[in-house]
């Protein structure tokens, strides 16, 4: 059975995002199940990165995407494709970062509360499946280093996921 260990206190965003992809390979270790997977996926993110107010997936059904497993307040069930943040990620076929939500064309505002936001699409084979998405309420919450600890995660669960939406 995984248990998650308190991850090492440290200053570089390097070392924490390590030190999470170890727990992350870990916890999905042996685990094919996508939704099993993102939902351990957004507790120990939700749990160990810092200053989050909402951490999770959504996946695409059709021409949209739609709310899969995640931590926080309730959240939008369905987001075109293009439309906000994570929208926009899937037509981009890119990670965003967002310093200021507010100041993001045609944000979705789900939690108010939310000021910045990190949003990484899933990819696999060329096809875009879903996204990681996490927000915070304190501006320019994330970085580029943030940008590839999430990708890197984001590796590791679409290398232990058996994915066939």
């Amino acid at each position: 059975m995984f248990e998650a260990k308190p991850l090492p206190q440290t200053d570089s965003k390097r070392d924490l995002y390590a030190s999470l992809a170890q727990q992350m390979a870990a916890l999905l270790d042996g685990e094919p199940d996508a939704i099993a997977n993102a939902a351990n996926m957004s507790a120990l993110i939700y749990q160990f990165l810092p200053d989050l107010n909402w951490a999770g997936f959504y996946f695409m059904r059709g021409p949209e995407l739609v709310l899969g497993p995640f931590q926080g307040k309730a959240a939008c069930v369905r987001i075109a494709v293009g439309r906000g943040v994570c929208g926009t990620a899937v037509e981009r076929r890119e990670s965003i970062v967002v310093p200021d939500v507010h100041a993001f064309p045609g944000h979705i505002a789900c939690d108010s509360a939310s000021r910045s936001e990190l949003v990484v699409p899933l990819i696999r084979d060329g096809r875009v499946l879903g996204v990681l998405d996490l927000d915070s309420p304190n501006p320019n919450r994330f970085d580029d280093e943030d940008r590839e600890g999430c990708e890197k995660l984001v590796q590791i669960y679409l290398d232990a996921c058996e994915l066939s939406f």
